[in-house]
């Protein structure tokens, strides 16, 4: 009866959302346009035109990506009429994350007849990250969507597909490279070849294929080195447009690096007792720790955090804990600060709750694991043979059932 009412209240609410932010939001666009420039890209590799060949000194949105990714997305250059396909591939993004979520909520064993499922899509649409995904049309939604399908994969033991997915999500967004650790730690030898693989293969076939392939060598690589000091919510971005000290700036990059090592491998403790738990919440530290500590990191990639908040709903969850939802809720919070009555401090909260939204994150991840696995640590007989308390549950962290689909 109470999933029902639940239901009642929860369903139209994301129709609202999800519409608005498609038709209103999205449609209409805004001057940041990361589609265009995407597709301008393909065209130049469909028309045999020097791919990259932009200026890289002015702060437009710059095409970024290498030429496995530019082989991979040339479709989207078959014609010239950019206002014709974008809001078909903002379409794609939108079913991408709603599809992402459905299958979050059938992999913590909730129905999608279940409040969990529209109301993971309300929230979702709220969002910053969606939000700003859609209206500046670009690939995260699809990308949401490949990392939910690699952890699921990955979980149920297909590892040739994981490897192909995370492979795919490699070569346009290099920053999914970090998630090779998991199946790293269960010695996953297929997942890991092939993720590495896809990427290298994509890149050897699209070099002599790419017009001025060379030039993403010789141009993009090295401005993607560069720390720019807008848009910017990473440490480095931070600490450019702050002007703050190297010495200053190395010892947070440092502290925050061992912060999430430390999480990345205390977590291993949980893989055979949560692995769900284990895999998305992982996931979630490794990524936080790549937007934060990288040259660039930009507030709507916080999408990725997505499966960990799912795990909320079972026994054991990092997102049981206040500051694990203080940071998300920083980061993907789509309130503007900006005020008459303290301007400057408005465009400061505005542009980098982001970056103390991952920080918090990471120290909070750091803290919960660590406690996690000295409490588990707890359960096991001491030297007398007296156990300090039962070990913890086999099974999964969410609803007892059978096995959860992938």
């Amino acid at each position: 009866m109470l999933d029902k009412r639940l239901n009642a209240l929860a369903w139209p609410t994301a129709l609202i959302l999800v519409f608005h932010r498609l038709v209103v939001l999205a449609w209409t666009g805004s001057v940041t346009d990361d589609f265009t420039t995407v597709q301008s890209a393909t065209r130049r590799f469909v028309e045999r035109v020097p791919v990259y060949n932009e200026v890289y000194h002015h702060v437009n949105p710059h095409y970024l990506y290498n030429p496995g990714a530019t082989l991979l997305l040339a479709p989207l250059g078959l014609t010239a009429d950019t206002g014709l396909i974008r809001p078909w591939f903002i379409l794609l993004n939108a079913v991408a994350i709603v599809a992402a979520l459905g299958w979050m909520t059938r992999l913590v064993n909730h129905s999608l007849s279940s409040p969990l499922f529209p109301m993971s899509i309300a929230l979702a649409f709220i969002t910053e990250s969606v939000t700003n995904t859609l209206v500046f049309s670009n690939i995260n939604g699809v990308l949401l969507f490949a990392l939910v399908a690699y952890l699921a994969f990955l979980l149920r033991g297909h590892s040739w597909w994981a490897g192909l997915v995370i492979g795919l999500a490699i070569v346009i967004k290099p920053m999914f490279l970090p998630l090779l650790f998991l199946p790293l730690v269960k010695l996953d030898w297929k997942a890991i070849v092939a993720g590495i693989a896809v990427p290298a293969g994509l890149n050897a076939i699209a070099w002599p294929l790419v017009p001025g392939a060379n030039d993403y060598l010789t141009k993009v690589v090295p401005y993607l080195g560069e720390t720019r000091d807008y848009a910017n919510s990473s440490l480095a971005g931070f600490a450019v447009y702050f002007g703050m000290p190297g010495w200053m700036e190395k010892t947070l990059w440092a502290l925050l690096a061992l912060m999430v090592a430390f999480a990345a491998v205390a977590l291993v403790t949980l893989r055979d007792t949560e692995p769900l738990v284990w895999a998305t919440t992982t996931a979630a530290v490794l990524l936080t720790g790549v937007f934060l500590l990288s040259s660039l990191g930009q507030a709507y990639y916080s999408m990725m955090l997505f499966p960990a908040m799912f795990t909320a709903v079972g026994r054991v969850s990092f997102f049981h804990t206040p500051t694990a939802w203080l940071g998300a809720l920083l980061a993907l919070s789509p309130l503007q600060w900006m005020s008459p009555h303290f301007p400057q401090l408005g465009k400061w909260l505005t542009y980098f709750l982001p970056t103390a939204g991952w920080a918090v994150l990471i120290v909070a991840a750091a803290t919960w694991v660590g406690w996690t696995a000295w409490t588990n640590s707890r359960s096991f007989p001491t030297n007398n043979g007296a156990k300090s308390s039962p070990p913890p549950s086999t099974t999964s962290c969410v609803r007892q059932a059978p096995s959860h689909p992938v």
